[in-house]
């Protein structure tokens, strides 16, 4: 089915509109036929009543104002119509025609463009066929270009022309939900409160009858219901009722179902469960579960102590429980009731309970609740809003009570003729009423007390200036076997006396070499230990030649010059005794020296230059720092003494005797001092034995081992061998160590070779003979034998 416009055609506005209800009402027919004969009867009818409108739309022409001239125009055709979901069939369905006024026997039509030549074709006559089912909701308008050529050469024989082809929409798709609805109210809401919002999506024409939904609750419609108004699509569920309560009934499932072609019977359709969740309130207030109470409490419980539980029924949530409890008024200074994490009533005390003044309670709690709405279940009669509350105390066996829980007395500094400073007393709050003894337990304790009566009493004269303020505990405890004791504190104030004089402050002063008579060098302070504020009044002990004091009666005094004319070049030094008085009683007095040095000053008296003041003693530290001076310089004086001494005894010992040389083989591989080996030397001293031996021959005998004889004077034969013994000699000392080096000893006719008595007279001897001894020994030789240019240097 197509529907074709030719640009030559005039409608009106009432002509187009009318066009347009037919179209709909053909979609309408579409969508109600069904496969069998009555489909085709619908079809049929449906047809002749589209093809009625049409002709009607076409043959009533209307009268317009003025006539519109439709300009002339090659190509004859407008917007082209296809429904989707439209099997292809053969032969292909028509669609439409191509006209342009070009048009002849030797030309055709091509097409171009969006699905040109695979989902639309055109024939050489220019009618259009679609060859393949389209699907709006995938795409709902095709774009097409059409081209009018000619047959044996292919040139255009017009401009191109465009032109489009719409899918028009049936209802092929249901609506769909969005998962997991759910929606929530709170009990006993007003009727018509909204509870959530559905919004259910379809995905044919929003414009047609296809895409409009309407909404409809399949159950639960005693307590809600939603509203049919089709606004973007969204259902709105509503409370029916203001009767929800959550107590009864905290959850609702409710199933909706979403139909498309709203008003008409058929139609696509889904439906879904929805949860409706009943959130609480405070609306139910909260009683007691019984009305009795009964606890036991000891009487040596402390404030605060939880004697109970008292609970309460409020079918609220937790959060909305807020139950207010209230005491009986005469008892509201004993106990008193918070809530728990439940919010039950805990019972707890006030003050200690006393078993000896009473030793049982009654009372009674009154429960209430201020709630938003009044639940029906708060109506009933017998609610339990009042309890009677029975509290037991229990005998315990008590400490010793003292009469104050803190003393405090005040005692003279330095009096002791009356030690007495006051008294404590306990008593034992049980009815047995057991004797009470009294202690101290700080052995250091400046008080003693009384271990009968509690009287306290000082051991020894106190002094404020050193501790104002002691802290005593005392025990009591009962004098019993196994008695209990409890303590208390006692603060002991020590009194101040006028015990101690006065001291100056600013002791040191300066005077410049430019100062005149009459002024003023500095001024002076004095503070006194004691806290009585007494005035302070200050006199020259002794008269002074340079110096006058003025006392200024509040605490403080001047030092003027008498005469100017000082100088640092003076080596006499300036000291004022000034005495000073506190006025206190008994008064105390005291005489302050007060150094003044001379110094060169910058304007404004400040300080440039100072003569220091002559010292007339060695500080304790500076005599230590002397003392230790000394030690060191003796221990470095005996060390070196006895470092001489051994010295000059091994001398002596070398010198009466061989001198050896030692050689140390150490064992790289590690092992400690169980590696070291030390050999002597001297073993090579005795290389030549004869008394024949003279300088240039060679030796006749090689130590006292045994070694072939050194007959040739070549020295590396008998290190060779001597290696070689080392090689194979298991038995012997490590392989990797050559042990002996050569001849020499004092037993030697040579001589020595070694360095430690070279610079003797005793052992000068010929050493030219090295020279003979091979190149291996061609530097000992030039070290040791006579050259040229020593013969020649000597004479």
């Amino acid at each position: 089915m197509f529907i074709r416009f030719t640009r030559s055609s005039v409608f009106t506005s009432k002509s187009k509109l009318s066009l347009y209800f037919t179209m709909m009402k053909q979609s309408a027919c579409r969508q109600l036929t069904e496969p069998g004969f009555w489909a085709g009867v619908l079809v049929v009818l449906c047809t002749l009543s589209m093809g009625a409108d049409v002709h009607k739309a076409l043959k009533k022409p209307s009268m317009p104002s003025r006539v519109l001239q439709r300009h002339k125009r090659d190509w004859k055709w407008d917007t082209l119509f296809v429904y989707e979901e439209m099997a292809p069939k053969k032969p292909s369905k028509k669609i439409g025609k191509l006209e342009n006024t070009f048009f002849n026997t030797s030309s055709k039509y091509n097409l171009s463009g969006e699905g040109a030549n695979t989902f639309f074709t055109v024939n050489e006559y220019g009618d259009i066929s679609v060859h393949a089912k389209l699907d709006r909701e995938e795409k709902s308008i095709y774009k097409l270009s059409a081209s009018l050529i000619n047959k044996e050469s292919g040139k255009p024989l017009d401009k191109d022309d465009t032109f489009v082809i719409v899918v028009l929409d049936i209802n092929d798709n249901s609506p769909v939900f969005p998962p997991d609805l759910s929606g929530s109210i709170s009990e006993s809401s007003e009727t018509g409160s909204i509870l959530m919002t559905v919004n259910a999506t379809d995905a044919d024409d929003g414009s047609t009858l296809n895409g409009k939904i309407e909404y409809k609750l399949l159950n639960g419609t005693d307590l809600f219901y939603i509203n049919k108004e089709r606004l973007h699509n969204v259902g709105e569920i509503r409370l029916l009722k203001n009767s929800l309560d959550r107590e009864k009934q905290s959850q609702y499932i409710i199933a909706i179902q979403a139909k498309d072609l709203p008003g008409i019977e058929n139609g696509n359709s889904a439906t879904t469960t929805v949860t409706i969740n009943i959130n609480d309130v405070n609306d139910n207030i909260a009683t007691f579960k019984k009305g009795k109470y009964t606890f036991n409490v000891k009487e040596d419980s402390k404030p605060e102590y939880e004697i109970g539980v008292l609970e309460v029924d409020d079918k609220d949530e937790i959060q909305n429980k807020d139950p207010t409890f209230t005491i009986q008024p005469e008892f509201n200074e004993v106990f008193h009731i918070k809530l728990n994490n439940i919010k039950d009533g805990i019972l707890s005390l006030k003050v200690p309970l006393d078993y000896e003044t009473r030793n049982m309670y009654k009372f009674h709690v009154n429960v209430d609740e201020h709630t938003v709405s009044k639940s029906p279940d708060n109506q009933a009669p017998n609610l339990q809003k009042r309890a009677e509350v029975f509290i037991n105390v229990i005998d315990v066996d008590e400490p010793p009570v003292f009469s104050k829980t803190e003393y405090n007395f005040s005692f003279y500094e330095g009096h002791f003729s009356s030690p007495i400073i006051g008294a404590v007393s306990a008593k034992d709050p049980d009815k047995t009423g057991n004797k009470i003894r009294y202690s101290i337990e700080d052995a250091n304790c400046p008080v003693a007390v009384d271990h009968v009566q509690g009287q306290l009493s000082v051991k020894r004269q106190l002094d404020r200036e050193q501790q104002s303020l002691h802290t005593i505990n005392v025990t009591a405890h009962e004098d019993v076997p196994n008695g209990l004791m409890s303590y208390a504190r006692v603060n002991l104030k020590v009194l101040d006396i006028n015990d101690n004089a006065p001291e100056i402050t600013n002791g040191t002063l300066h005077v410049c070499e430019s100062d005149t008579a009459g002024t003023t060098i500095g001024t002076v302070g004095a503070y006194d230990k004691d806290e009585s504020s007494q005035r302070f009044s200050f006199t020259l002990a002794k008269e002074s030649t340079n110096f006058t004091l003025h006392n200024h009666l509040n605490n403080t005094a001047s030092i003027k010059l008498k005469q100017g004319g000082f100088s640092t070049e003076s080596s006499m030094k300036y000291e004022l005794e000034i005495e000073i008085k506190d006025g206190g009683t008994p008064e105390q007095k005291s005489i302050n020296l007060v150094q003044i040095k001379v110094c060169t000053c910058h304007a404004g008296r400040r300080i440039e230059y100072c003569k220091a003041f002559a010292q007339t003693g060695v500080s304790a530290s500076a005599l230590l720092a002397i003392l230790l001076c000394i030690v060191t310089i003796l221990v470095i004086v005996i060390l070196i003494v006895l470092r001489r001494r051994y010295q000059k005894e091994v001398l002596v010992a070398k010198c009466s005797g061989d001198i050896h040389e030692q050689l140390v083989s150490y064992d790289e591989e590690g092992g400690g001092e169980m590696d070291t080996n030390g050999y002597d030397v001297s073993i090579l001293s005795s290389a030549c034995q004869d008394s024949s031996f003279r300088p240039g021959l060679r030796p006749s005998l090689y130590a006292v081992v045994k070694k072939p004889p050194a007959c040739k004077g070549d020295m590396g034969m008998m290190i060779e061998v001597k290696k070689d013994e080392a090689d194979h000699d298991r038995n012997g000392i490590p392989y990797d160590t050559l042990h002996i080096y050569g001849y020499e000893g004092s037993e030697s006719l040579a001589g020595s070779l070694s360095s430690l008595d070279s610079t003797s007279s005793k052992y000068n001897v010929d050493n030219d003979f090295l020279h003979e001894w091979g190149p291996r020994f061609r530097t000992l030789a030039q070290l040791y034998g006579v050259d040229d240019s020593d013969t020649d240097s000597s004479n």
